[in-house]
């Protein structure tokens, strides 16, 4: 039976995203999918051939790539995902401790301190976000041809080309993580967490 959305959560879950974070993400992943889809059509000889329509493929790529600032961009009228953001710009002892303990694989209660973000998160987010200029400013020299030198044009197409491959393995890790959680996807899904995980994953939040 589908709960209905007066009814109280229960006592052991917390709230971890708001409904305007979860909308941010969704529409991210969604631009950064067709992307990612398009990019692939264009590069992999084997699915532009299937495809076919590389002018099409082309624009919806150019396009995609254009509005995938927009989503956080419009996110920034949230008080609560401003906050979100503090959260990830902020770096403290305790990631420090959270990266030692992952780079040793060391899984022991207590050993990865974090808040509402650990220090993976905070370094994918910052690591995604100045990505996303980058693919953003290098597409756009290598859109407007008539505007940039030709040194300028080969050298944006040289590190959009490797940054995408970079992206798309980053983002596949990123997937594989969010497939081996269900409680983070389900934070993700209805906005809220048991509490358990919560104290286990994120010992230092205080929602």
């Amino acid at each position: 039976m589908t709960r209905r959305l007066d009814t109280p959560r229960p006592a052991t879950d917390v709230r971890r995203f708001t409904p305007a974070a979860r909308r941010v993400h969704r529409a991210t992943a969604a631009l950064m999918g067709v992307c990612v889809a398009t990019a692939a059509c264009l590069y992999v000889p084997q699915l532009a051939e299937l495809v076919g329509r590389r002018e099409l493929v082309v624009r919806v790529h150019e396009w995609t790539g254009l509005a995938l600032p927009v989503p956080a961009l419009a996110g920034l009228a949230s008080r609560a995902f401003r906050r979100d953001l503090r959260f990830l710009n902020r770096f403290g002892p305790h990631d420090r401790t959270w990266l030692r303990a992952a780079l040793r694989r060391d899984r022991r209660p207590g050993s990865r301190p974090a808040g509402k973000f650990n220090a993976g998160q905070k370094i994918y987010a910052n690591w995604l976000a100045g990505a996303t200029l980058v693919m953003l400013g290098t597409g756009l020299l290598m859109w407007f041809t008539d505007l940039t030198p030709l040194r300028w044009r080969t050298s944006a197409t040289f590190v959009h080309d490797w940054l995408a491959l970079t992206l798309g393995i980053v983002l596949a890790a990123h997937i594989g993580m969010a497939l081996a959680d269900p409680e983070a996807r389900r934070g993700l899904r209805t906005g809220s967490v048991s509490r358990a995980w919560a104290e286990r994953e994120h010992s230092l939040w205080r929602s």
